[in-house]
C-alpha cells in the first residue's frame, strides 16, 4: 500500500505537474502585463497599512486573512523543506524555490483575487470562499462538480498535512529536545486548537495574527545571527547557489550530469509546499476578509509568497549554505537532513542553545499550521456537508491531530501529498480558464488606481 501511495505522489508530482505550475504562473504574468510585478510595492505596503487590519461583522481584516493564511504555510516546509530541498538538490535548489515563489506571485494573486469575487454568505453572515466557490459559481455544472473534488481532497490534505504531520513534528521537537512523551504532546496540541477554533474564524485568525508575526520575526532574528556569524562563508555560498542552479555539474544528492535538474525539481517541488501556490488552499482564507475589493485582497494576498519563500526560506537556506553544514554525516554515516540539518547550521552560532531554539521554532510553526489548515479544511467541509456539519469536522480533525502525534505517518505524508496535487491540478486549470476575466478586473483597477 505504502508502495503505491509512493509511486502516485511520485507520478503527480512529477515534471508534468511542476510544469503546470510554472507554466500557468509565467502565462498569468505575461498575460497581466506584469503587473503583479510591477504592483508588488503597492501589494506590501496595502498588506503592511492601517487600512488592512479593519475588520468587520461580517469578515476579519485584510491582514488578518493573510496572517490566516500564512499560518498555513509557514511550517516545518520552511525549517525542514528547505534542508530537504537543499540536500536532494544541491545550494541550486534555493535558487529554483526563488523562482517558483515569483513566479507563483500572479498564481496566487488570481486564485485569491478570484476567491473574494465569488464568495457566499454562510448563515452566520460571515464569508465562505475558494477554489470550489469559484468552479461551482463560474464553470457551471462541470465546475461544480470539479468544486466537488477539490473541497473533498482539501478536507483529506487537511487531516494529513495540516494535522497529523505537524502533531508529530510538534511531539517529535518536544521529545528530542525537552523529553516531553509523546501521549502528552498530542493530546494537548488537540485541546489547545479546539479551544481557538471554537470561536471559528475571528478566534482562528486573532491566534494567527498574533503568532505568525511573533514567531516569524524571532526565527528571521536568530537565522540572520547564524548568517552574519558566518558572513565569511556567504560568497562562496552564493556562489555555488547559482553555480548548482544553472550548471550541469551534479548536485549533492544527485547523479552525474543532473545538477540542474535535481535543483530545479526539488527547488519547485519545496517551493510550492512552502508557499502553495497554485494549490488553492491560501484562496480560502483570502475570501473570509472584510473588503469590498478582490483584486486589492488578491495584492495582498499575494504578499504571502514574499514572506514565506523568498524571506523565511532564504533565510533558512543561506544558514545552512553558510554554516558548511550541508554534506554533513551522521553517525551512521547518512547525511543529515530536514530538521536535523537545520539544528546543525543554527548550533555553528548559537551553540547547544540553537537546538533548543530550532525544536521551539518547529513547535510554533506546526501549530500555527494546524490553526491555519483547520479553517481551510472546515470551510471545505462546510461546502460539502454543510454548516451543521461543522462540529464533526473539528471533532475529527482534533482526533487527528492527537493520534498523529504519536504514530508514524509515512503513508500519510504520501496520502496528504496526493491530495494537495489533486487540489492543484483543477484550480490550475480554473485559472486558466478564467485568465480572461481575471487580467480584465486587474487592468480596469489598474486604470481606477491611477485616476485616483
Amino acid at each position: 500500500m505504502e508502495q503505491c501511495l509512493k509511486t502516485a505522489s511520485q507520478f503527480l508530482w512529477g515534471p508534468g505537474t511542476l510544469a503546470l505550475l510554472l507554466g500557468t504562473g509565467l502565462f498569468l504574468t505575461v498575460r497581466m502585463e506584469f503587473l503583479p510585478w510591477r504592483n508588488l510595492g503597492y501589494a506590501l505596503r496595502s498588506a503592511l497599512g492601517r487600512e488592512a487590519r479593519r475588520a468587520s461583522r461580517d469578515g476579519v481584516s485584510p491582514f488578518s486573512a493573510l496572517m490566516t493564511a500564512l499560518a498555513a504555510t509557514i511550517g516545518t516546509g520552511n525549517i525542514v523543506g528547505v534542508a530537504t530541498a537543499l540536500t536532494a538538490g544541491g545550494p541550486g535548489a534555493l535558487f529554483w524555490m526563488e523562482v517558483s515563489a515569483l513566479t507563483g506571485l500572479a498564481t496566487k494573486y488570481t486564485e485569491c483575487m478570484l476567491a473574494v469575487k465569488y464568495r457566499s454568505r454562510g448563515r452566520r453572515g460571515t464569508w465562505h470562499g475558494g477554489p470550489m466557490y469559484v468552479m461551482r459559481s463560474a464553470l457551471g455544472k462541470p465546475g461544480a462538480l470539479l468544486g466537488v473534488f477539490f473541497a473533498l481532497f482539501a478536507v483529506v490534505a487537511s487531516f494529513g498535512i495540516g494535522g497529523m504531520t505537524q502533531a508529530n513534528s510538534i511531539a517529535g521537537a518536544l521529545k528530542g529536545v525537552f523529553d516531553i512523551p509523546l501521549w502528552i504532546s498530542g493530546p494537548a496540541a488537540a485541546l489547545l486548537a479546539l479551544a481557538v477554533m471554537a470561536g471559528g474564524i475571528r478566534s482562528i485568525s486573532k491566534a494567527c495574527t498574533a503568532l505568525v508575526p511573533a514567531m516569524g520575526f524571532f526565527y528571521l532574528a536568530a537565522g540572520l545571527a547564524v548568517i552574519f556569524g558566518n558572513l565569511e562563508n556567504l560568497p562562496a555560498a552564493l556562489g555555488e547557489i547559482l553555480t548548482g542552479a544553472l550548471s550541469p555539474r551534479a548536485a549533492a544528492g544527485g547523479i552525474a550530469g543532473a545538477g540542474v535538474r535535481e535543483a530545479i525539481h526539488w527547488g519547485v517541488a519545496r517551493g510550492v509546499f512552502s508557499n502553495e501556490a497554485g494549490l488553492g488552499s491560501a484562496a480560502i482564507s483570502a475570501a473570509s476578509a472584510a473588503t469590498g475589493s478582490p483584486v486589492q485582497q488578491g495584492y495582498i494576498s499575494m504578499t504571502g509568497n514574499v514572506i514565506d519563500t523568498m524571506v523565511v526560506c532564504t533565510v533558512t537556506g543561506l544558514a545552512v549554505c553558510c554554516s558548511g553544514v550541508l554534506g554533513a554525516a551522521d553517525a551512521a554515516g547518512q547525511p543529515v537532513n530536514g530538521g536535523d540539518l537545520t539544528i546543525l547550521a543554527f548550533r555553528t552560532v548559537l551553540g547547544p542553545a540553537g537546538a533548543a531554539f530550532v525544536a521551539a521554532a518547529i513547535v510554533l510553526f506546526a501549530f500555527s499550521t494546524i490553526l491555519g489548515w483547520e479553517y481551510q479544511g472546515e470551510t471545505a467541509f462546510v461546502y460539502l456537508f454543510g454548516e451543521r456539519a461543522l462540529p464533526l469536522y473539528r471533532l475529527l480533525f482534533c482526533l487527528m491531530v492527537a493520534w498523529g502525534a504519536a504514530e508514524p505517518l509515512e503513508a500519510v505524508f504520501r496520502l496528504s501529498d496526493i491530495c494537495n496535487a489533486l487540489m492543484c491540478i483543477p484550480n490550475l486549470f480554473c485559472l486558466l480558464l478564467l485568465s480572461g476575466e481575471a487580467v480584465q478586473d486587474t487592468k480596469n483597477f489598474q486604470k481606477i488606481r491611477w485616476n485616483a
